[in-house]
């Protein structure tokens, strides 16, 4: 494993008291935790949120019962440094080769089921929890969430007198889908809303249904553990947490730094440990923050090395909106997700400031594809084709009918082009982010101050691409396969 920077193995041993826990009760009195997890499943895609078409009353009434975030992030827009980044509290970067997809988790960072189960929690997972990656490389000698075990098994056989937590996790809405399934569902094809850097297009729209189809299954399946809980008896004293590890799985969405790609749904309900339910609230989260949570809820210390902070001021809160002050941005990034750019193993490295009103975001290296090389013969692993996206109905209309017209053309960059070093959007009147501003003279200071402001909490936080010394990430071992070509027969039959 490659050696991590000097200032993070420092922190690594530190286990100072961060962040005040929660007020320490009797074992049997500490709350159970049941963490939901989806795959792929990204903002806004919830009843709860407004969305016209699909349907998700696990989700909604989580949100109605307990507290519904506006702004929640993940830390890196990938499957396995998401994971890594939730279990450990921590930014991303700091992980080593697990802020990689495929990377490992070193066993020295400390791991919130771990923690738990070391204060006399009983500990469990079913189905994708972490990784995906091969916990062994990181001196794990066991899966990093505990046993893997059905959640109806789990829950009758756990011992009542001790609490739990259980991270309950899916492949949903993960690709491929069954292609027709939302429609046959009984959707509506012609109300599914679409973003701005797509086409309004039938095969398009159809394509966001089949994803919907499988969030409403992974709703249910989230909607059956609650019932459980409510069965056995302790649903009142149960934190429940339901999210998704980045946006949905399409071009410019999961492993893009746009809301649609880093902007999670997320509610959590608390029968007896959240004021007022029913609010909504408007503080930029990460899901970093769930780790340190989690521990307070708990009764335990949190590691000083953890950069998330605890949620538990928001759950005493009675407020609507802006809860805690300093809660006005969020910051997150990615590194490699798949070895698919020319000329060998790299990555895509960006960060991300994301504020009320702007959207700013750094691409380090700007010479390489966003989404992987369009030259499948020139790519570093035989036949990669825009490898950081998902293959897809929506992705192939876009590659196939990018020489239809000016309309066309625009969408089709705004997803696979090469980007500028510097983004900046403003909000107010570009939702969807696909107008960038960088380069206007009259939002210079305000670009300097936004960057300004990354440099200084990545600086402070340990990323290591600001200590000066090279950064490893694009070193680090790829076990992992690549997006390929689909044939000209695929990409024929999605010309309009």
């Amino acid at each position: 494993m490659k050696r991590q920077p000097c200032a993070l193995l420092l922190v690594l041993s530190a286990f100072a008291l961060s962040i005040a826990p929660y007020p320490a009760a009797a074992a049997d009195d500490r709350p159970n935790i049941l963490f939901c997890l989806a795959d792929d499943w990204g903002w806004p895609h919830a009843g709860a949120y407004g969305n016209p078409v699909v349907k998700t009353p696990a989700f909604d009434r989580l949100a109605r019962e307990g507290v519904l975030f506006h702004r929640a992030y993940i830390s890196s827009p990938s499957c396995t440094p998401s994971r890594n980044s939730i279990l450990t509290g921590q930014q991303f970067y700091r992980l080593g080769s697990g802020a990689n997809l495929y990377g490992a988790l070193d066993r020295r960072h400390p791991n919130f089921m771990f923690s738990l189960r070391k204060a006399g929690y009983e500990i469990g997972h079913w189905r994708k929890a972490w990784g995906p990656g091969q916990f062994e490389q990181g001196g794990y000698t066991e899966h990093p969430c505990g046993p893997d075990v059905p959640f109806t098994r789990f829950v009758k056989s756990r011992n009542a007198d001790r609490p739990f937590c259980f991270w309950f996790g899916t492949s949903d809405p993960h690709r491929p889908y069954e292609e027709g399934s939302g429609r046959a569902s009984g959707m509506d094809v012609g109300r599914v809303p679409t973003p701005g850097f797509f086409p309004d297009e039938e095969p398009v729209r159809s394509d966001i249904a089949d994803y919907y189809f499988e969030v409403q299954r992974w709703d249910r399946d989230v909607a059956g553990a609650i019932r459980l809980l409510e069965e056995a008896g302790v649903l009142e004293n149960t934190i429940i947490v339901m999210s998704g590890d980045n946006g949905m799985p399409f071009p410019r969405c999961k492993g893009n730094l746009y809301d649609w790609g880093s902007r999670v749904p997320l509610a959590i309900r608390w029968g007896q440990g959240i004021r007022q339910p029913g609010r909504e609230v408007t503080d930029f989260v990460s899901l970093t923050d769930l780790a340190p949570t989690f521990l307070s809820a708990a009764g335990l210390e949190v590691p000083d090395v953890m950069t998330g902070r605890s949620l538990l001021p928001i759950f005493q809160s009675d407020k609507n909106g802006r809860i805690e002050a300093a809660r006005d941005h969020v910051v997150f990034g990615r590194e490699r997700h798949t070895d698919c750019q020319e000329g060998g193993p790299m990555g895509y490295p960006s960060r991300a400031l994301r504020t009320d009103d702007y959207l700013y975001i750094r691409n380090d290296q700007p010479e390489r594809w966003p989404a992987g090389t369009p030259h499948r013969d020139k790519a570093f692993k035989p036949d990669a084709w825009l490898g950081d996206c998902d293959n897809g109905p929506t992705k192939f209309y876009l590659w196939a009918n990018r020489g239809l017209d000016d309309a066309h053309r625009r969408l089709h960059d705004l997803s696979f082009a090469k980007r500028p070093s510097e983004e900046l959007y403003v909000l107010a009147d570009d939702g969807d982010q696909v107008r960038n501003v960088a380069g206007d003279p009259r939002l210079a200071g305000t670009r300097e101050r936004l960057a300004a402001q990354l440099t200084d909490y990545l600086k402070r936080t340990g990323d290591p691409r600001e200590s000066g010394s090279p950064a490893e990430f694009d070193s680090y071992p790829y076990i992992g396969g690549v997006v390929k070509w689909p044939g000209e027969d695929t990409i024929r039959e999605h010309h309009r």
